[in-house]
């Protein structure tokens, strides 16, 4: 037990460090990522790239843009369509982001031999069964604190 709570102080740690330094929030960051890894996207891709509803992306859409972090523009070949792209501003956090947890994670987590991911694996999900945590929906980035939905 005393790992899972680590394991759990250390996605909080990491959290709040980001939400300090940054001022954002997990899942903006990751939706900042998202927009920066596609230069423009709209709503309904940018939800399906994130796992996240398209509400939440368009709250969080309207947050980022409040702050200058984003911009919007109808797109030449559909007025009726809006594109998201990152502002300076959220091109200079995307510049100055450290690695993710999760990215961390997954570099050391591919470094280890097969049997030894699959040991990890099956262990992770017999946890999240004895939890009844196995129906849970979660996006596939590590945060903290309420779920962004």
């Amino acid at each position: 037990m005393i790992s899972i709570r680590k394991i759990i102080q250390a996605v909080d740690i990491h959290s709040r460090k980001l939400n300090k330094k940054f001022g954002l929030t997990g899942p903006q960051l990751i939706v900042l990522q998202e927009i920066s890894s596609h230069g423009q996207i709209s709503i309904t891709p940018l939800s399906r790239a994130t796992s996240l509803s398209q509400a939440t992306v368009t709250d969080i859409t309207k947050r980022l843009e409040n702050r200058g972090y984003i911009a919007r523009k109808k797109r030449e070949d559909d007025r009726r369509a809006v594109s998201i792209f990152l502002t300076e501003k959220g091109q200079d956090i995307i510049r100055n982001l450290p690695p993710l947890l999760q990215e961390t994670f997954t570099e050391h987590f591919s470094d280890l031999e097969d049997w030894e991911q699959m040991m990890i694996i099956s262990a992770f999900e017999r946890v999240v069964s004895m939890m009844a945590a196995d129906k849970l929906e979660v996006p596939p980035f590590l945060v903290t604190g309420p779920h962004p939905e």
